[in-house]
């Protein structure tokens, strides 16, 4: 048909006759898989035609010395990762060693955690929490033991729907009054709109619900909350709606009181209750309109650019869009109050007398026990309402923590039983930092899978020791800019003549010295104070603020790294290393 005469029977014969063996090749070609073709359905053609069998063979001698060529190996080359992963893996999760890890547990501080519990409590109650200032030692468990607490303070006011936020800033970061209020603000603009989106969502379903067929609005309230109860109101009755400043929807229509959100228990009725507020199809509508020009009327803060009155301003209508509790926790809080004074807690901590919905509570967390020496009187009490102290760890406490890491962090069995001892004792000598126990801990390990070690020994502890603190020192000091390299230097040739509570006023005449022998620019006064500040949080200096009374405050400083390698690591820079008489510099510290 169209030319084509084959019939059905035709082509079953044909294709009898194309399964038949092949008297000439000896092959069957049902049983010749395609793999056998090498991808080219014209070798099916080739391997049929007798006159191509002496080139097929010469092929495939070819083909075979190919395969015995002695410059490929039956095995494959290793690449440049296969030998690194040849070995059996030490570490099962090595992410637990690391400071930024938050234990399910935290051996020997749950005195601390019930004290936090006990304040922050109140949130759950809709109540202010009192203000809590956490002091301790660096590796001393404030950090990790506030977020614990935080992360069961929000997961209990998710139990119990109480509307409760735990916002964590860390001030070593974000350390202006601009920042923090920028990073605050733009955090609650971004829930207040998600939690506008999921109003808008209910509100348009129930406006579709009530437009698709239900006779009343109550009537589709019920049936999204599995009640019984309405009360028929026609769906064209006017209605009055006013909202609160919390975004919360009172109304009153010409059918009268507003009837109660139903009274169906779980989440499905608790996100539906709202909807019974509304009498009508147009008070809906309204509340639409209301939730878009609310969501539109959001801005977000630029990090930059913006009176901070009208970024505090930004803040406060943002945490005040409806009723919640706020914790504000307040990481490194002396960094914040040292580089921009303490307009920020002063502002934070007075603002639940202006608050109509929302209240405010501020958790901050310090290394320095004086910070708040140098506080507003107002600021200071306000503030500290309730202080926690966080002691250092001592020898046993760490072993315990190491030993409850190691067992989540390290396969069974990869460490020899002296590790975990000479970790904690080590630590312990530095004041009980567990931060610093860990990382030797993991450094250790670290060291014994480079080397393709089965477990971790003592002399890997002990090389992670002298790696942390020679690796730290000269990182961080190779790696500094030009300015702070001099800055550092005048610092050093100070303590290198006796020198002791050096003053910014004393390092920044060196530095001046110093600069105009190595021909580099001379900053500010100001500038070089910020790079002191910079060296302090690297901690390669320990400066603190003392004040002189009515002359003011300064900043006093001593070396907190190895001086011989510090010094050796600054020489090796080619413009510092042709400083060659430093004695003149010194008495610059008694000059002018």
């Amino acid at each position: 048909m169209g030319g084509n005469d084959t019939t059905p029977n035709d082509r079953d014969e044909g294709d009898a006759e194309d399964s038949a063996p092949s008297a000439d090749t000896g092959i069957d070609l049902d049983e010749l898989s395609i793999d056998d073709l090498d991808g080219d359905p014209s070798d099916l053609a080739d391997s049929a035609d007798p006159s191509n069998s002496t080139d097929s063979t010469r092929t495939a001698n070819a083909d075979e010395s190919a395969a015995v060529d002695p410059s490929e190996s039956d095995t494959p080359q290793g690449g440049l990762f296969d030998d690194l992963l040849s070995g059996e893996p030490i570490f099962e999760n090595k992410d637990v060693l690391r400071p930024s890890y938050t234990p399910d547990q935290l051996p020997h501080r749950q005195d601390q955690i019930n004290d936090m519990a006990t304040i922050l409590v109140g949130a759950l109650r809709g109540e202010t929490p009192s203000n809590i200032l956490i002091y301790g030692k660096t590796g001393t468990g404030k950090t990790a033991s506030a977020k614990f607490v935080s992360n069961e303070l929000e997961t209990t006011s998710q139990k119990y729907d109480v509307p409760c936020e735990v916002e964590y800033i860390n001030c070593e970061v974000t350390d202006t009054q601009y920042r923090v209020l920028a990073q605050l603000a733009n955090t609650f603009i971004e829930a207040n709109e998600r939690y506008i989106e999921s109003r808008l969502a209910s509100l348009r379903g129930l406006k579709e619900r009530a437009t698709g067929g239900q006779a009343t609005l109550d009537d589709t309230t019920d049936e999204s909350t599995d009640t019984t109860e309405s009360t028929d109101i026609p769906e064209g009755t006017d209605a009055v709606e006013s909202t609160d400043t919390a975004g919360n929807v009172e109304e009153t229509g010409e059918t009268g009181e507003i009837e109660d959100a139903a009274n169906a228990d779980g989440d499905e009725s608790a996100h539906f209750a709202d909807e019974a507020d509304f009498d009508s199809i147009a008070a809906v509508e309204n509340r639409i309109e209301e939730l878009e020009a609310d969501l539109d009327a959001f801005e977000p803060v630029p990090m930059t650019g913006w009176p901070t009155d009208r970024v505090y301003s930004t803040f406060f209508d943002a945490v005040d869009y409806h009723e919640r509790v706020v914790v504000i926790m307040l990481d490194e809080i002396d960094k914040l109050v040292e580089k921009s004074g303490d307009d920020t807690l002063y502002n934070l901590s007075r603002m639940n007398s202006e608050l109509d919905n929302s209240r405010v509570s501020i958790m901050g967390i310090s290394n320095d026990l004086k910070f708040t020496e140098f506080l507003d009187p107002r600021v200071k009490s306000s503030l500290g309402e309730e202080e926690i102290v966080f002691p250092p760890y001592d020898a046993t406490q760490l072993r315990d923590i190491l030993a409850a890491r190691a067992d989540i962090a390290f396969e069974p069995d990869s460490l020899t039983e002296d590790v975990i001892p000479l970790c904690a004792a080590f630590a312990a000598q530095e004041h009980g930092d567990a931060r610093r126990a860990l990382d030797l801990l993991r450094t250790a390990g670290e060291l014994a899978e480079r080397g393709q070690t089965e477990r971790v020994g003592e002399d890997h502890v002990r090389q992670a020791q002298e790696k942390i603190e020679i690796d730290r020192v000269v990182e961080v000091v190779r790696t500094l800019p030009t300015q702070s390299k001099v800055v550092l230097f005048a610092v050093i040739l100070l303590e290198r003549n006796g020198a002791q509570n050096i003053n910014t006023g004393e390092v920044y005449n060196i530095y001046r010295r110093l600069c105009d022998e190595i021909d580099a620019d001379v900053l500010t006064q100001r500038r070089v104070t910020d790079l002191i500040s910079e060296l302090d949080m690297l901690g390669i200096v320990n400066a603190v603020v003392v004040s002189k009374g009515r002359y003011g405050r300064t900043k006093e400083m001593n070396l907190s790294v190895p001086i011989d390698e510090t010094e050796a690591v600054l020489t090796s820079d080619s413009r510092l290393g042709d400083i060659e008489d430093v004695q003149p510099f010194v008495q610059a510290r008694f000059d002018s």
